[in-house]
């Protein structure tokens, strides 16, 4: 038994010295931070998230170093970003929280997990991956950052009959999962299994879910278009139904979309899950001049550097950089369809000089509305 209070005293100073070791970054130093890191856009979202994270450290320096009781202090805050595909979500999540502020940080695909019991991973490791996340420090873990990735995936199908009653009823990707992560979120002592598996032999440890932050990102599509047509529906059984267009990829949300809980119902989350997220961030599809100053910054200088490597110099005429930039904004797929297509363009570069030691120029240019690719030998 004193071996147990021994090492528990152990991970609470570790823990103490690391909380006393972070730095105290202003909200607006760690929004430019992540611009000098590399993150382009999504301004609003950016100020409110940077001033979470300053709220969260602060906390836990007055928890954690200065002793304040956490009666006295705000409650933590769970956050849920809600954008198009390839907008910056789970980026601006890892950038700003894992490499500015090297808090412990995991980032959860959520379309892989289940009600307890059933196929799929178990909500609880989700705590498993934080824990290792922390060098398997438990008051670490109860104090990092959880990103679910693809959250909007757990809504459930419209029909949330079967989950009345008992309870009983096992759900692979919906109400079932709600449940079981509504318990981590609250706030709660939960036994953490130390394998991935959480079987009845797994052993387990104890963390605090009450200094997790948790950040659900999603694309949610569809949720727009749902919510025009019950804002603007009144449907009874006679009512004429109206043919809704099928809703772009690239979709903008605004704050009153975002904070409408019936359409989030609706679209087939527990109110009281939605409740546990303190506020709910809009993003929106990202510009033409955001896209390519990604391109320009992110994309095309690794492709430079790795082109460095085998004695190559790449050079990517501006034409070409817009015309991948329109082909970005056609697909609608944000920052994360810029490399795709661009990679398209390079291959045969790579395919035809790359390992042989030649020394020379590649250059990306338009020819008859594509891009083309010619090489100058430095020899």
């Amino acid at each position: 038994m004193a071996l147990v209070r021994t090492e528990s005293s152990k991970y609470q100073e570790n823990a103490v010295k690391f909380i006393a070791a972070l730095p105290l970054l202003t909200p607006e130093e760690m929004f430019h931070m992540l611009e000098e890191k590399g993150y382009r856009g999504q301004e609003e979202a950016r100020r409110t998230v940077c001033l979470m994270a300053y709220r969260h450290i602060r906390r836990l320096k007055n928890i954690y170093v200065h002793s304040i009781p956490r009666e006295e202090l705000p409650p933590r805050s769970n956050y849920l970003i809600m954008g198009p595909t390839g907008c910056g979500k789970t980026f601006l999540v890892e950038l700003l929280f894992r490499d500015i502020l090297h808090l412990p940080t995991v980032i959860v695909d959520m379309t892989t997990f289940s009600e307890t019991g059933y196929v799929g991973d178990d909500v609880k490791t989700i705590l498993t991956r934080l824990l290792y996340a922390s060098g398997m420090n438990p008051v670490l873990a109860s104090f990092g950052v959880v990103c679910l990735d693809e959250f909007d995936k757990l809504a459930s199908t419209q029909n949330t009959a079967r989950f009345d009653g008992a309870g009983t009823t096992k759900d692979v990707s919906g109400l079932g999962v709600q449940k079981e992560l509504l318990k981590i979120l609250e706030g709660s002592v939960v036994p953490v299994p130390l394998d991935y598996n959480n079987t009845v032999y797994s052993q387990r440890v104890n963390i605090s879910t009450e200094d997790i932050v948790f950040i659900g990102c999603g694309a949610f599509s569809g949720f727009k278009s749902l919510y025009t047509r019950r804002a603007g529906n009144s449907l009874g059984f006679t009512g004429e139904i109206r043919k809704v267009e099928k809703e772009s990829i690239a979709v903008d949300y605004d704050e009153d979309l975002v904070e409408d809980i019936e359409t989030f119902s609706t679209y087939g989350f527990l109110p009281e899950l939605i409740g546990r997220f303190t506020r709910i961030v809009p993003m929106k599809a990202l510009d033409k001049e955001t896209l390519k100053s990604i391109l320009v910054d992110n994309v095309v200088d690794r492709f430079k550097n790795e082109f460095q490597a085998e004695r190559l110099e790449l050079e990517v005429k501006e034409d070409v950089l817009d015309f991948i930039v329109e082909e970005s904004l056609k697909r609608q797929t944000g920052a994360r369809g810029l490399e795709s297509i661009i990679t398209k363009h390079i291959e045969k570069a790579a395919f035809t000089y790359f390992g042989k030691g030649k020394k020379g120029r590649v250059v990306l240019y338009m020819k008859n509305g594509r891009p083309e690719m010619r090489f100058h030998s430095s020899r």
